[in-house]
C-alpha cells in the first residue's frame, strides 16, 4: 500500500468508517467530507494520522494535508469509498435529514451568524473554480509581463498564450452561475443560463429607459444574483406543474421570468452593490493609506483559517472589471509572507525535530502562496507565532497600500503574484515581500516563541 493509499484509509478510519462519509471533495490543501454522524469520527485521532497538519470543524469537516498531496489521497479517498469525489449520496433520505440537523445543531452551538453563512455560501461557489483562475491568472500575468518588456504581442504564440490564460476570464460568468445554482439546489446548467444574461456582447444592441444595456454590468454579483434567483423560481414553478411537462415548462418559464428579472431589476443591483463594495474599498484604501493597508493585512490570517477568505473573490473580480486592476490583492498576499518569516524564525530557534520536519515540507509551498500548511502544522497549534506573523503581515502590507502596488489578474500569493503585478511595480512588490519575511521573523524570533510551546507539536 502506498504512502497516499495509507494516509487516505487511516483518515476514512479516523471518519467513522467508509458508511459515516455523506460526501467527499477537496479543494487546494483540504479534505473536505460530510459525515452522516459527526460523534463517530476520532478527530484526536484524525490529527495524529501522518500528514495531516490540521482540521477545520465547520459544518463541513475540512482536513489539512497541503498542495499537491490532498488531489492523491482524495482520490484514493474515493477508490477506498467507491464514492465520487464531490458528489452526494442521496439513496437514503433519512441520513441526509440525520445529517443536515446535526450539521444544524453543530453550527448553533458554535455561535455562527448569518455573515459567517453567507461567507461560506460564496466561499463554496469559488472553491471548485480556485485551480483554474490560479492556472488562467498565471498564465496572464506571465504573458502581459512579457509583452510589457517588449515582446510583441501580435505573434501567433502570445496571441495563444493570451487565448489560453484569458478563456476563463471571459467566461466566469457562466462558471459561477453553474456552482450558484449548485450551491442553492437548482439545475446547474440554468445557472450558467442565468450567467450568460450579464456577459451576452448583444446586450450592447438594446436599449432600456433611453439608456444602452452594458455588457457585464453587475459583474460575478450580478450573476450571483441571477443564478439565485432561477433556482429560486425553478423550485417554486415546480410546484404547481405537472411532472409530464414538467422537463419543457419549468425551466422555460424560469429561464424567461429570470432573463426580463435580470436586465430590468438584477443586473443595476448587481450593478449599485458592485459600485459600493469597489467605490467603497477604494476609498478605504486612499483615506486610510498605510494604515488601511497593515489593517487589512494584518488581520487576514484569521479569515484564511475559517476558509472565508475565498469569498472575497467577487471582490476581486470586480475591482479589476471595474478600474482594471487589484489594488487589495497585494495587500492581503502579505498574510502569508508573515507565515513564511514567522516559520523561518521557530525553524532556527527549535530542537524539536518534528516541527522542523513540518515546517521544512511547508516552507517551500507557503513562499508559492499557499501558506495553509504552515498555518494548520505550525502557526496556528503554537499559538502566539499566529499572532506574531499576523504583526509581520501588518508591516508588509502597509508597505503595499503606500506605493498602490496591483495586480492585473488575480491568482496565489506569493512569489508567484510578482507576474500579475504591474510591470513596474514588480520590484517594490518583491520588497513588500522582503519586508513582511523580514518582520514575521524578527516578531517571532524576539518574543513569538519559546521552546516550552514545541512540546505538544
Amino acid at each position: 500500500m502506498g504512502k497516499e493509499q495509507q494516509m487516505a484509509h487511516s483518515i476514512i478510519e479516523k471518519l467513522g468508517g467508509s458508511s459515516n462519509i455523506q460526501s467527499l471533495m477537496h479543494c487546494m490543501t483540504r479534505i473536505r467530507v460530510n459525515l452522516h454522524d459527526p460523534s463517530k469520527a476520532d478527530l484526536k485521532g484524525l490529527k495524529d494520522v501522518d500528514g495531516v497538519l490540521g482540521l477545520v470543524e465547520d459544518d463541513t469537516l475540512q482536513i489539512i494535508v497541503g498542495p499537491g498531496i490532498v488531489n492523491r489521497v482524495t482520490l484514493a479517498m474515493s477508490e477506498e469509498t467507491g464514492m465520487n469525489i464531490e458528489s452526494v449520496d442521496e439513496t437514503n433520505p433519512m441520513d441526509l435529514e440525520q445529517m443536515a440537523r446535526m450539521n444544524k445543531d453543530a453550527i448553533n452551538k458554535k455561535n455562527a451568524t448569518p455573515f459567517k453563512q453567507f461567507l461560506r455560501k460564496i466561499a463554496s461557489i469559488f472553491i471548485p473554480l480556485i485551480p483554474a483562475i490560479v492556472a488562467s491568472g498565471l498564465i496572464m500575468g506571465i504573458t502581459n509581463a512579457a509583452i510589457n518588456y517588449g515582446v510583441d504581442r501580435e505573434t501567433s504564440f502570445m496571441q495563444m498564450m493570451g487565448v489560453i490564460g484569458g478563456g476563463l476570464f471571459a467566461y466566469l460568468a457562466v462558471f459561477v452561475g453553474i456552482n450558484t445554482a449548485k450551491e442553492f439546489g437548482g439545475t446547474p446548467a440554468l445557472g450558467g443560463a442565468a450567467g450568460i444574461l450579464i456577459i451576452n456582447p448583444n446586450l450592447a444592441n438594446i436599449t432600456l429607459f433611453g439608456d444602452p444595456l452594458v455588457v457585464g454590468r453587475g459583474g460575478l454579483i450580478g450573476v450571483m444574483l441571477a443564478a439565485a434567483f432561477i433556482v429560486f423560481l425553478e423550485k417554486r414553478i415546480r410546484k404547481f406543474v405537472p411532472a409530464a411537462i414538467d422537463i419543457i415548462v419549468t425551466p422555460t418559464l424560469a429561464l424567461l421570468i429570470t432573463g426580463f428579472a435580470t436586465l430590468y431589476v438584477l443586473q443595476p443591483v448587481g450593478g449599485f452593490l458592485s459600485d459600493i463594495i469597489t467605490k467603497g474599498l477604494l476609498n478605504i484604501l486612499d483615506v486610510g493609506g498605510i494604515f488601511s493597508g497593515l489593517i487589512l493585512a494584518g488581520t487576514f490570517l484569521p479569515l484564511v483559517v475559517t476558509g472565508l477568505h475565498q469569498g472575497l473573490t467577487p471582490v476581486h473580480m470586480e475591482l479589476i472589471n471595474t478600474i482594471g486592476d487589484d489594488p487589495l490583492l497585494p495587500i492581503l498576499a502579505m498574510g502569508g509572507a508573515g507565515q513564511v518569516g514567522a516559520a523561518f524564525a521557530i525553524y532556527f530557534k527549535t530542537k524539536n525535530q518534528r516541527l522542523r520536519k513540518v515546517i521544512k515540507g511547508g516552507l517551500p509551498v507557503g513562499m508559492l502562496g499557499i501558506g495553509e500548511p504552515l498555518i494548520f502544522g505550525v502557526t496556528l497549534p503554537l499559538g502566539r507565532p499566529f499572532l506574531t506573523a499576523c504583526l509581520g503581515a501588518a508591516v508588509g502590507g502597509a508597505f503595499q497600500a503606500f506605493f498602490k502596488i496591483a495586480t492585473v489578474a488575480i491568482g496565489v500569493s506569493g512569489i508567484p503574484l510578482v507576474f500579475l503585478v504591474h510591470a513596474n511595480e514588480m520590484v517594490l512588490y518583491l520588497v513588500g515581500l522582503v519586508i513582511a519575511y523580514i518582520f514575521g521573523f524578527l516578531f517571532t524570533w524576539t518574543f513569538g516563541f519559546k521552546e516550552s510551546m514545541a512540546k505538544d507539536i
